[in-house]
């Protein structure tokens, strides 16, 4: 198992420190920030990270590629910020606080109708 606290130490500073994450999770690959000033992070200084492989913005989180290394990466990450973990949903939900009236309407929409699409579509 790698040991990623170093350069979790150095992420921290790029998102623009303890301070202005609001939330933190992980997926499958990625690092999932919601943070308070967006305009904090770093982005070019992130992508040169040694583990990152590129960063993104979707549905008001500020998404970190790892790889499939993630989970010992995020659990380093939590040990040198001192922050707790969230899970995704509680991710989900403090993102649409970076999120305009109408993302949020379209997110809900999306939230209500996907289970029911394949009710919708008939069967060839």
């Amino acid at each position: 198992m790698a040991d990623y606290q170093k350069e979790a130490k150095e992420l921290l500073k790029l998102v623009g420190g303890k301070e202005n994450i609001v939330s933190v999770a992980h997926c499958v690959t990625r690092m999932r920030f919601v943070l308070a000033e967006p305009d904090k992070a770093d982005v070019a200084a992130i992508e040169k990270l040694p583990t990152a492989k590129g960063t993104f913005t979707q549905a008001g989180q500020f998404q970190v590629i790892i790889g499939n290394d993630v989970t010992n990466y995020y659990d380093d990450f939590i040990k040198v910020s001192g922050l707790e973990g969230a899970s995704k949903d509680a991710v989900k939900q403090a993102a649409k606080t970076n999120q305009n009236w109408l993302q949020r309407l379209i997110g809900n929409l999306g939230e209500i109708f996907t289970p029911i699409i394949p009710a919708l579509v008939p069967v060839v």
